[in-house]
């Protein structure tokens, strides 16, 4: 059996604030991503010769996301989640596809087809909160600065209201004014990403891309910082990718969660759908590695068969498709579409609407 997702302890239930309201039925997406793909090239030789092949990093991804609503995205390592949230932010300038993005009332933008002043103007609608608190802080800059940054490089506020947007964006995440005038190496894991998050916070976006935000953090921080992100969301309105390998913590913040395999996305649905009747083999083994906290209901884990395979050498067909117990002939040969197979719940399976597969235990 491959490695699954570590599942650990959700925040306790009695600190999980209201989620954030959704926007009304009929209203445009926030973002739309369609038939988004990123190749890398495969390098091989002493001197990093190309030609050797293509890593598909992501293959032909679409989905959207509401105002106000929170998108959780799972997957294995290397089932290019991370790629996805960076490709939307063109962190990383994907290969193909398009994603249109609402700003206020007006139309909306293909984000890929931005040029660079403008791609700069839109950073102040977008922002991402990245994994390793201390990796994506400068060590030269103070709290301060690093907070002011996006500010800066904008050209949203200048002297006095620079520095109160500043000031106001700390408290907020709960950091003293003191810790303004320190570096980075002075502070705890927790405190960082809280850097990381006011940095993100204070040109005041509308979307902002969470990528495993919390997974290295411990469990008591990851309930705060958790919290922290979805008061700001409630009292904002702001929108969430949030990208993630703790399932526990998925179901906590999501309102519907998106299942990526090797570069595709297998599954999305409604939370509590996806996690308790799920409709593709490969959600439902992720859900059997979940905990049951009633001692008296104990799941079987699905044992897959082998590791993920190399997105350089993917499979014909399905790509799940060599650890699926259900596989067929045509698993083999046909690619399956992501299609709605009940209101809401999309999956990538030939046999999504006839397969009986159990989700995560009830609670």
């Amino acid at each position: 059996m491959s490695h699954l997702m570590k599942p650990s302890n959700a925040p306790p239930a009695a600190t999980r604030p209201t989620p954030a309201p959704v926007a009304a039925a009929g209203a445009p997406p926030l973002l739309e991503v369609k038939g988004l793909s990123k190749n890398f090239a495969v390098r091989q030789g002493m001197f990093g010769a190309t030609g050797a092949g293509v890593i598909r990093a992501i293959d032909n991804v679409s989905f959207h996301i509401h105002r106000g609503e929170t998108l959780g995205l799972v997957g294995e390592s290397g089932s290019g989640k991370t790629t996805a949230g960076r490709s939307i932010l063109r962190a990383v300038e994907p290969t193909s596809g398009e994603v249109f993005f609402h700003i206020g009332d007006g139309p909306a933008v293909d984000v890929i087809k931005l040029d660079k002043r403008n791609m700069r103007r839109f950073r102040r609608h977008a922002q991402m909160i990245f994994q390793d608190p201390y990796s994506s802080l400068n060590p030269r800059m103070t709290v301060r600065d690093i907070i002011a940054e996006p500010l800066v490089a904008s050209g949203l506020a200048h002297g006095s209201e620079l520095d109160d947007r500043i000031r106001q964006t700390a408290l907020r995440c709960q950091l003293k004014l003191e810790h303004l005038r320190r570096y980075p190496h002075a502070f705890s894991g927790g405190q960082r990403q809280r850097i990381g998050i006011a940095r993100a916070l204070v040109v005041e976006p509308e979307f902002v891309v969470c990528d495993e935000a919390v997974s290295a953090l411990d469990v008591s921080i990851q309930a705060q910082i958790l919290n922290l992100l979805m008061d700001t969301q409630k009292e904002f309105g702001l929108t969430y990718l949030f990208i993630a390998h703790d399932l526990s913590v998925v179901e906590h913040v999501s309102d519907r969660v998106a299942v990526m395999y090797l570069g595709r996305i297998v599954e999305l649905a409604p939370t509590a759908a996806l996690f308790y009747q799920p409709h593709h083999p490969y959600t439902a083994a992720l859900m059997s590695a979940i905990p049951a906290l009633n001692p008296d209901e104990i799941m079987q884990p699905v044992l897959l068969e082998g590791e993920i395979p190399s997105p350089a050498n993917p499979p014909s067909g399905c790509h799940f498709h060599p650890r699926c117990p259900y596989v067929q002939a045509v698993c083999k040969q046909e690619v399956p579409l992501l299609r709605e197979v009940s209101p809401g719940l999309f999956a990538a399976c030939h046999f999504a609407e006839t397969l009986t597969l159990k989700g995560a235990a009830t609670t």
